[in-house]
């Protein structure tokens, strides 16, 4: 009689259980939702660089180029532009690999919780089936 007492009990304690591993697996999804908005915006950071750098490309070494500064054009060397505009894509295109990485880890996360939470919900239905 003392076993069927105690199986509320651990029943219970698996509920508490599975609603912290569900509010968790709820946070890593929300993390990888931000993951991919901001891989998007980095994406399309690299297109308009990309753009920037081939319409650098096709002016003769004598053009003038203005960089926007707040509310003045400011005339800059081409070579130093260019060298800008390389230089964001090159930070852009790492902190886009930074981000398949943590994106990557976060997947990994997420199946990881998913198979734990699948397992304790097998656990509940075994001791609620012999309750």
């Amino acid at each position: 009689m003392a076993s069927s007492s105690s199986t509320p009990a651990a029943v219970r304690e698996m509920q508490k259980d599975l609603e912290v591993q569900a509010n968790a697996l709820s946070k890593i999804q929300k993390d990888i939702a931000k993951n991919h908005q901001v891989r998007k915006q980095y994406t399309i950071q690299v297109g308009e660089n990309e753009l920037v750098l081939k319409e650098l490309e096709l002016l003769s070494d004598g053009a003038n180029v203005y960089k926007l500064i707040g509310p003045v054009l400011v005339k800059q060397d081409l070579a130093e532009a260019k060298a800008n505009v390389k230089k964001r894509i090159e930070y852009i295109s790492a902190e886009l690999k930074r981000m398949d990485r943590a994106l990557k880890d976060l997947e990994e996360k997420q199946n990881s919780k998913k198979e734990s939470i699948f397992k304790l919900q097998q656990r509940m239905q075994a001791v609620q089936a012999k309750a």
